[in-house]
């Protein structure tokens, strides 16, 4: 009988592997130019492994995005510990988003080849999910400690979430980043006053 502790892992693995190979190819040359013989020969495993564990590339693409997505949520979570002072958390936050964007490949996955393959609804659904949770909760306690409670949060976190996309998106085509936190970090300080 086999150990059910390493079929898992054996999947885990398999899944990791999928990923990874899919995640190159998909920065390297686009979702639409990128094959699924090239992904399973670039992960080393079949295509019947392939289709296994995900439905179609699609869903490849998918599990792809959401790991970049998860991956940015942790980085915006790590810069702003529970100690931090509401709009310094913001900051720190926004500060956070960029730096995680600016991983190779990272902008184009998530600003741009996924909304196009995914669609918007379903981009917005993994941003709520993730750093657009984020920004509203922060935003949340940031103005419950100020005069502005009658603010739309969810409004407020929608238009500064475009425009951190933004500013990542001028950065990943060579924009000064400094100039960018400089520009967010007045925003913040205009909303959190």
């Amino acid at each position: 009988m086999q150990d059910p502790r390493s079929n898992r892992e054996r999947t885990e693995k398999t899944k990791a592997a999928l990923i990874a190979a899919a995640r190159a190819l998909f920065v390297e040359k686009g979702y639409a130019e990128t094959s699924t013989p090239e992904i399973v020969a670039a992960a080393g495993i079949t295509r019947g492994a392939l289709y296994h564990h995900f439905e179609d590339k699609r869903a490849l693409f998918r599990a792809v995005v959401r790991e970049e997505a998860l991956a940015v949520k942790a980085a915006i979570e790590k810069a702003t510990p529970d100690q931090l002072a509401p709009r310094a958390a913001l900051i720190a936050g926004s500060n956070a988003y960029l730096d995680a964007m600016q991983i190779n490949g990272r902008t184009r996955l998530l600003l741009i080849e996924g909304p196009t393959v995914l669609g918007f609804t379903e981009m917005k659904k993994l941003d709520e999910e993730t750093t657009a949770l984020a920004l509203k909760e922060g935003l949340e306690v940031a103005l419950s400690h100020g005069r502005k409670s009658g603010t739309p949060v969810d409004a407020l976190a929608d238009i500064l979430s475009a425009a951190f996309d933004r500013a990542a998106l001028a950065i990943d085509a060579g924009g000064d980043a400094n100039r960018y936190r400089q520009a967010i970090g007045h925003m913040i300080e205009r909303i959190a006053d």
